[in-house]
């Protein structure tokens, strides 16, 4: 089995209030997990606002498979242009 696990930290240009902030990061976690089926939250950084860091984990039987997921919701992220990609990181467990 696999487990992958990724952060993706953006930061939220236009956004004044938690309000405004709340509707772009709902609009990405969304996205992420129509696309991919993953489970996406946020994890941090909930009191800032011009700063998201969306959290997110996947899990299956192949590696390989697992980590070229991973790479394609980092890519996913930085093109809907909803915010700026300022940090990603991922690790993979083989359990």
């Amino acid at each position: 089995m696999a487990v992958g696990i990724g952060l993706i930290t953006f930061r939220l240009h236009e956004c004044h209030s938690l309000k405004e902030k709340r509707s772009v990061v709902k609009a990405i976690i969304a996205q992420l997990r129509n696309n991919f089926n993953a489970s996406v939250a946020e994890v941090d950084a909930q009191d800032v606002h011009q700063r998201a860091v969306v959290g997110f984990a996947l899990v299956g039987n192949d590696k390989a498979l697992i980590n070229s997921k991973i790479d394609k919701m980092f890519n996913l992220a930085e093109e809907l242009g909803l915010a700026e990609v300022i940090d990603s990181q991922m690790e993979l467990f083989i359990v």
